[in-house]
């Protein structure tokens, strides 16, 4: 995990699909930039604009050039800023790479993309085939002629199914993924309705064979309450106040301690904070149940206390 903030000259913008342009990221002097593994994002900082994070959606054994997708998005500060003023030349900030979404070596994959999400994907079907693992890639788009990068995932040998949905052959997501497959992860990036579908097909996969990338903060469920509880910062010797409505990472911050955060949905993993002692409601969008059940880190821009005090490693 990196935050490291660098500046890095646009050299390629490139139409990928309608509405998706890329970006080929260099650095201004030249030289080689740090190794990433699939998955990895990086955080685009554009002057008034909100930071979002983007995939690295690149070949990793490049090292001279990074390479992010965006989609314009309808009212999006951010894609619009980076569709309509960003051009060959353009310097901008970003920090990464960080990786919430890694590839575990397996046996075999089963990938689900719709749409954009097709760009933390793109690194794992080289890794995958790279390691001679087989895989799947159920691309999921309205129209086959709107989906980015199809050539380049069909250029590297697995098995790549599309499934758009205005010419009649949209995924049977039940019928597809819910028998658990031995010796296989899935893993799914694309709108939530298509993450939902995949989190509900696959309930009876074992823990942990089923990895998600959000693009956007999940839906809370109804009656999810915001009550106040303290937060022991452990090495500091202090107690915060964490109010009702109030994030623990707003309070932190108020209190006077040095919080990095990005995202502030609890889709990125910046705000991380090690837990010693207290349950944890979590609401972010990154842990499994696994390491939600752990119980030993917490996402300070969502997650709250269950309970009335909760010990953090700070």
């Amino acid at each position: 995990m990196s935050d490291t903030r660098r500046s890095l000259r646009v050299k390629r913008v490139s139409w990928e699909a309608p509405g998706v342009v890329s970006l080929d990221l260099v650095p201004p002097e030249g030289g080689a930039l740090p190794a990433f593994e699939p998955g990895a994002h990086l955080d685009l900082h554009l002057p008034g604009a909100p930071v979002r994070q983007y995939s690295l959606c690149g070949d990793p054994a490049e090292r001279h050039a990074w390479r992010v997708a965006v989609r314009e998005i309808e009212g999006g500060r951010v894609s619009g800023l980076v569709h309509r003023a960003l051009r060959p030349g353009a310097l901008i900030e970003v920090a990464g790479p960080r990786n919430n979404f890694p590839l575990v070596p397996a046996q075999r994959y089963v990938f689900v993309a719709g749409g954009i999400g097709i760009t933390p994907i793109l690194p794992m079907l080289r890794a995958a085939r790279d390691a001679g693992a087989a895989w799947t890639l159920l691309f999921c788009t309205r129209r086959e002629n709107e989906a980015p990068f199809l050539a380049e995932a069909r250029d590297l040998g697995g098995d790549v199914v599309v499934h758009a949905s205005a010419e009649g052959t949209r995924l049977d997501v039940a019928a597809r993924l819910s028998v658990p497959q031995a010796g296989t992860l899935v893993y799914c990036c694309g709108p939530a309705r298509l993450m939902e579908a995949v989190e509900a097909a696959t309930r009876d996969w074992p823990d942990g064979s089923v990895r998600f990338e959000w693009f956007a903060a999940r839906a809370r469920p109804e009656g999810e309450g915001d009550g106040s509880f303290e937060a022991v910062c452990s090495r500091a010797g202090r107690t915060v106040r964490v109010e009702a409505g109030t994030s623990l990472l707003a309070a932190l911050r108020e209190a006077g301690f040095d919080m990095a955060s990005s995202c502030e949905q609890g889709v990125c993993g910046t705000c991380e904070c090690r837990v010693l002692d207290g349950d944890v409601e979590h609401r972010d969008s990154i842990l499994s149940a696994s390491e939600r059940a752990a119980n030993d880190v917490m996402m300070a821009c969502v997650s709250r206390a269950k309970g009335a005090r909760i010990v953090l490693d700070l």
